[in-house]
């Protein structure tokens, strides 16, 4: 078929190539040199500020009963960039690339960490109330009002956010919802915990609760992704940390061997291999970016709705959803495999996550692979379906909402019976176009950025509580 041929070409190549993969990392580094590396520097001060206060009584004011809280807003974010790809997509890139990319999905996480931060900080410092007095905010905010202070970008502000909130609203359809949920038909197709179940049926009972949650509103989105991430992340870190802590007379092999084909070392033959460093580094890169999203501009749309009153501290909860998804669950998956013993060759994807769980624990391997892909599968659905929300809200009048739920609704049927090979080329494309007009607005914005993070560090990290704080764009 000549048009999935060409998109398939236009979205390995244009969407997804290298130049763009190195658009991503090249903002990182610029956004992490004019925030001075505050995602490292200040890594404590961030850890404090975000898991830290989920264990005490917040300071930050709530903004109405509109707003979603921290906890929310941050389980809301990871149930969207927590999928499969964790899991199928972490197994992919090391068949592909080798021990070596991990390592540089580590390095698209340390500069996506300050690219998460920046359009968080912007989401919130951008952000503005809807007619209902409830907190919006997300990339569409900033790029039509941050940039309509820029004289080269300023006529652009109005069609950029357009732009962006439109292919927010049709990857949802497709990322978020059709793919997700035939990964979910998938797995009871084979059978989960000795229960099959047909496609349809499994799209029909998806449909129904689908429906449930997006007609119940964001504050029930929120509920459900708070309570089912740390069940979600619990059976993950368990999972694979088991795994890992049997094989763990191999951990540090591994470890060695990630360092060694990040850079081409084989010792096989002794010597460097150009090859192998090119294929560790593409697809470790691109599958850091897939996972943790950062520079999407995502995660905004939840973090603008968020409670939290500084730009900093949203910023901060940006840096923890990359490191929490890249560095600890990527890697934790990553490891599983490689001390697990199993070739990377032959098999791919969750099979062969499954054979690692296998060879370390048993015939509970396709159990825990199953609900593990079941849960990543739903928890993205109900994440991207805030964002699609969130996008419709700004592209329509909030009357009109109901009408994105429907057919987002009705899309879950046709997702679970038929195949998308399609749709998945489709949904790349429109997933990658997001970051066009998002890091055009964020880099634009990096000195605003630059502005709120000094004052910011003036103020809490420094003490100098002389310093007035810069909270809002429309603060007048």
């Amino acid at each position: 078929m000549p048009f999935k041929y060409v998109a398939e070409w236009f979205c390995n190549n244009i969407v997804w190539g290298m130049p763009t993969v190195f658009l991503f990392l090249g903002a990182g580094f610029y956004l992490s040199y004019k925030t001075g590396f505050f995602q490292i520097r200040y890594i404590g001060h961030t850890f404090k500020q975000t898991v830290g206060s989920l264990f005490k009584k917040s300071n930050e004011k709530k903004e109405n009963s509109g707003s979603v809280s921290q906890l929310q807003a941050v389980s809301t974010a990871l149930a969207a960039t927590i999928g499969t790809g964790n899991i199928a997509g972490v197994a992919t890139a090391l068949t592909i690339g080798g021990a070596g990319a991990v390592f540089w999905m580590w390095v698209s996480a340390f500069l996506g960490m300050a690219t998460a931060y920046s359009e968080n900080l912007l989401a919130v410092f951008y952000r503005k109330k809807n007619k209902n007095g409830e907190p919006v905010g997300g990339a569409m905010y900033y790029l039509k009002k941050g940039l309509k202070s820029k004289k080269i970008l300023k006529h652009l502000s109005k069609p950029l956010s357009l732009a962006f909130a439109i292919f927010c609203l049709l990857a949802s359809f497709g990322m978020g919802n059709m793919i997700q949920v035939n990964t979910i038909s998938e797995v009871f197709s084979f059978g989960v915990c000795g229960v099959k179940l047909s496609k349809d049926f499994v799209g029909i009972i998806l449909a129904i609760f689908v429906g449930y949650t997006l007609f119940g509103g964001v504050k029930r989105i929120c509920r459900i992704t708070e309570r089912l991430v740390p069940i979600m992340a619990f059976i993950y870190i368990f999972g694979t940390l088991a795994v890992i802590i049997v094989n763990r007379e191999n951990l540090l092999s591994s470890i060695v061997l990630v360092f060694k084909s990040a850079f081409g070392v084989n010792s096989a033959f002794g010597g460097f291999s150009g090859f192998w460093v090119k294929k560790a580094l593409e697809t470790g890169l691109r599958r850091g970016i897939f996972s943790n999203e950062a520079g999407l501009g995502t995660s905004t749309l939840v973090g603008g709705c968020s409670e939290v009153t500084e730009p900093a501290i949203q910023g901060m909860w940006g840096i923890f959803t990359v490191f929490f998804d890249t560095v600890i669950g990527c890697s934790l998956t990553a490891f599983a495999i490689l001390t697990s013993g199993v070739t990377l060759g032959g098999e791919t994807g969750a099979t062969l996550v499954s054979r690692a769980v296998a060879n370390s624990l048993g015939g509970a391997a396709g159990e825990v692979t199953s609900i593990l892909t079941l849960l990543f599968a739903l928890s993205t659905i109900i994440g991207w379906s805030f964002y699609g929300i969130k996008a419709a809200e700004y592209l329509f009048s909030k009357k009109l909402i109901w009408i994105y739920k429907f057919f987002f609704t009705l899309l879950v049927i046709p997702g679970a019976i038929f195949r998308l090979d399609t749709v998945w080329l489709i949904a790349d494309i429109f997933n990658g176009l997001m970051a066009v007009p998002n890091l055009i607005g964020v880099l634009a914005l990096s000195g605003e950025v630059k502005l709120i993070t000094d004052n910011y560090k003036k103020r809490i990290i420094k003490n100098k509580s002389y310093t007035p704080p810069i909270l809002s764009a429309y603060d007048g």
